[in-house]
Parts: structure tokens; C-alpha cells; sequence
């Protein structure tokens, strides 16, 4: 008796204690500042212990993002960095305009955020020149969508662009190889008359000689 009563007094102060030790581990696993350029939409996207990049091309552990490392082509697992030129940082811009800047711009020295939180490894100081809207909280999804769908058509653009410009290349490279053919062949049709004229005036010096 006396001992399941010792272990019943002792639950109340164990359970909190293995909480708070979880949490706490937890908390150094997967720190706040791996959300950094995280949209507060996508936050549950980023939650679990392993996540997919949007392009669905493969996967990472939680402890990647933000890491310094391209792991994903899109950029998924780098928002707060600068390592992947594809990422998309999330300014929050309390009480502004929220807007998404492409992740090579973070920590260039330049100011792109209005709350200037693209810039909190660079070690410079950007003044909060966000205007203080009380109706911005009304606008902010249709701005999030206009500002993702213009970065998406960019994407699309950049695309087709890189598809274009790889076309014409391979263009370019047939027809110098077509204009390269055509020089090769032009080449041997005057060495062969040369030849042949060569071949014919010794013919006639030899006739007139005998």
C-alpha cells in the first residue's frame, strides 16, 4: 500500500517534469527560426518529421529546412535562406502588405521587406517601414494569392524562356553543322575538279611530248 501510494503522490510532479523535458527537446530539434520564410498558411505543411518538396521530386527531414542546403529543386526546404535561387521568403510585414520575395535576395544587404526580416543574418540594420493599415488584415489572402499567382506566371515565363533559348541552340547547332556539311562538301567537289584539271593537263603534255 505504502508504495502505491508513493507512486500515486509522485504521477502529479513526474508527468509535468517528462512534459516539460519533451517539449523542451522538441523545442531544440525543430526550433521556431526553421520557419523563417515560412507563409503562416504553409506552417502545417512544414509540421511533420518528414516533408515532400512541392515539386513532388523527393523529400526531406525537418531538420533540413532551412539548413544552408539546396535539398529540393524547387527550393521547398530553403525559404529563409539564400541557398536555393527557386525558394519564395514570406515578409509577415505586421501591419502591412505580406509579400514573397525570391530567396536568393535574403540577406543581401538590401532592404526588401518592409519589417526588414529578409535581412536578419546580414548583419546590417533595416528600418520598419511598414505602414500601419487596420484594413490590411482584409486584403491580405487576395494579396498572397495576386502576389503568388504573378510569381508563378514568372516561373511559367522563365520556363518557356529556358525552353526557347534551348531550341534555338539546338537549332543553331544544326544548322552550323548543315553549313559545315555543305562547306565540306563544296571542298571536295574543287579538290576533285582540281584534281581532275590537274590529271587532264598532264594528259596532254604527255600526248604532245610523244
Amino acid at each position: 500500500m505504502g508504495r502505491t501510494t508513493t507512486t500515486t503522490t509522485l504521477l502529479p510532479i513526474v508527468v509535468p517534469a517528462c512534459l516539460l523535458v519533451v517539449t523542451s527537446l522538441a523545442s531544440s530539434l525543430f526550433p521556431a527560426s526553421s520557419l523563417l520564410g515560412v507563409a503562416p498558411q504553409d506552417e502545417k505543411y512544414f509540421s511533420g518529421p518528414v516533408i515532400a518538396c512541392k515539386d513532388g521530386s523527393r523529400s526531406f527531414s525537418r531538420d533540413r529546412l532551412n539548413d544552408g542546403y539546396c535539398d529540393c529543386p524547387d527550393g521547398t526546404d530553403e525559404p529563409g535562406t539564400s541557398a536555393c535561387p527557386e525558394g519564395k521568403f514570406y515578409c509577415r510585414n505586421a501591419g502591412d502588405l505580406p509579400r514573397f520575395l525570391f530567396s536568393s535576395l535574403v540577406n543581401d544587404h538590401i532592404c526588401d521587406c518592409c519589417d526588414g526580416s529578409d535581412e536578419y543574418g546580414s548583419g546590417i540594420s533595416c528600418p520598419n517601414t511598414c505602414k500601419k493599415n487596420q484594413n490590411t488584415s482584409e486584403i491580405r489572402t487576395g494579396d498572397h494569392d495576386s502576389t503568388e499567382e504573378n510569381m508563378n506566371k514568372n516561373d511559367a515565363l522563365a520556363s518557356k524562356s529556358q525552353v526557347d533559348l534551348e531550341d534555338l541552340f539546338l537549332k543553331l547547332r544544326g544548322l552550323r553543322i548543315a553549313v559545315i556539311m555543305e562547306l565540306g562538301f563544296a571542298a571536295c567537289v574543287v579538290a576533285f575538279c582540281l584534281f581532275y584539271r590537274r590529271t587532264r593537263t598532264r594528259r596532254r603534255h604527255y600526248m604532245w611530248k610523244n
